[in-house]
């Protein structure tokens, strides 16, 4: 029977980050997958995920956020691929809502560099954007894209540079963890290892059914906006945004190639099976997006041509799940990361990484501990 040090269970996002991470330790690393990433099967896909310092989720994440930005840039150095493109970010709502204030805040209890826009000034610097008064925004330079299939296939081939070996297409059927270590079961093989980690996103609850609880699947859709005047909507015109409105919370980047690509957090609130879950574009789909499209981005109000879906996977209050788990401490879990969770992948893999080896971080994770949940 093999042994490892560590295997890694899923290797989307956090998964290669902390196979990439643990090799370069010098560890006997395994990283297994139920399909071949990266793919567009769970979480790690659509070709950009955004990346910003101003975080209105919680202030505790900047931190965070700025070990990410190193990580990221070493990891373009490393591998020799473009992974981070900066367009700077606002993060937009009512004066009196949630996402501008408290990324106000979390900028100003870190010394974040950051401007603030009223809504007329917003629209005269950045035109491509048209909010009513009493809404302000946030200006952010640093923020910016990040490309998730580049991101995952430069963890995996570095980690394989450093030694990891990488088992694809073979869905895990057992983790049963032990006094001696974990046994580690797919359809063809058994391995054991002294330690395992969990980063199988939406199937987080299939390995470890204690937390399927904590670690929901919802479907998710993004759609691509083609632009009356495409210049208003270019990378250095039309950072990345982050918005609550009446309609909800909604988020998007400037044109690429298909158009100006928009998604609403939470969709339309569809928890499913990840392994079974409707795939196809439905008329909702493109009519809770365009609701935001035609009065906050009229010039981009054209055809939808095309659109995704893709996976949240949700804790309960929408912070991550990043712990050893309780009575089996061979067992680190990564989950949870409720949409918001790509841009952290680079410094995730490493907290990984030091919970597998070492037992602990150095960095401040314990507003994701899974004792929160009780």
């Amino acid at each position: 029977m093999p042994a490892y040090d560590t295997v890694v269970i899923g290797l989307g996002g956090m998964g290669s980050a902390a196979l990439y991470h643990l090799a370069r330790r010098g560890q006997r690393v395994l990283g297994i997958d139920q399909f071949s990433p990266p793919h567009a099967r769970g979480s790690s896909h659509g070709g950009s995920r955004i990346i910003r310092l101003a975080y209105y989720e919680h202030p505790s994440y900047v931190p965070l956020l700025r070990r990410a930005y190193e990580l990221w840039r070493a990891l373009e150095h490393d591998s020799a691929r473009p992974l981070l493109q900066i367009t700077g970010s606002l993060d937009v709502s009512a004066d009196d809502g949630e996402i501008f204030p408290r990324s106000l805040a979390s900028c100003e209890e870190h010394g974040v560099p950051h401007e603030v826009l009223a809504s007329a000034d917003l629209s005269r610097r950045f035109p491509g954007y048209q909010f009513p008064s009493g809404y302000s925004a946030l200006y952010q330079p640093d923020g910016g894209i990040l490309d998730p299939e580049e991101c995952v296939a430069a963890h995996l081939a570095l980690a394989a540079a450093n030694g990891a070996t990488v088992e694809l297409d073979r869905e895990v059927t057992v983790v049963r963890p032990d006094s001696n270590g974990v046994t580690v079961r797919t359809a063809s093989a058994e391995y054991r290892a002294g330690r395992v980690v969990v980063a199988a996103g939406p199937w987080t609850g299939s390995l470890l059914p204690r937390l399927a609880p904590l670690a929901v699947a919802e479907r998710q859709v993004v759609g691509w906006f083609t632009p009356r005047d495409g210049g208003l909507f270019a990378p250095e015109r039309f950072p990345v945004f982050n918005v609550q409105v009446e309609e909800g919370r909604y988020y998007g980047f400037p044109a690429d190639g298909a158009g100006v690509k928009v998604g609403r957090y939470h969709h339309l609130d569809e928890r499913v099976d990840p392994s079974a879950y409707d795939r196809t574009i439905h008329a909702a789909d493109e009519a809770v997006l365009r609701r935001y499209v035609s009065r906050y981005l009229p010039a981009a109000n054209g055809p939808m041509a095309k659109a995704e879906t893709c996976l949240f996977t949700n804790s309960p209050d929408e912070h991550f799940i990043i712990d050893r788990v309780p009575d089996s401490p061979a067992l680190v879990v990564a989950a949870g990361f409720s949409g918001h969770g790509f841009k952290f992948c680079s410094v995730v893999g490493e907290i990984l990484a030091d919970l597998a080896v070492d037992g602990r971080t150095e960095h401040d994770i314990g507003l994701f501990a899974l004792g929160r949940f009780g």
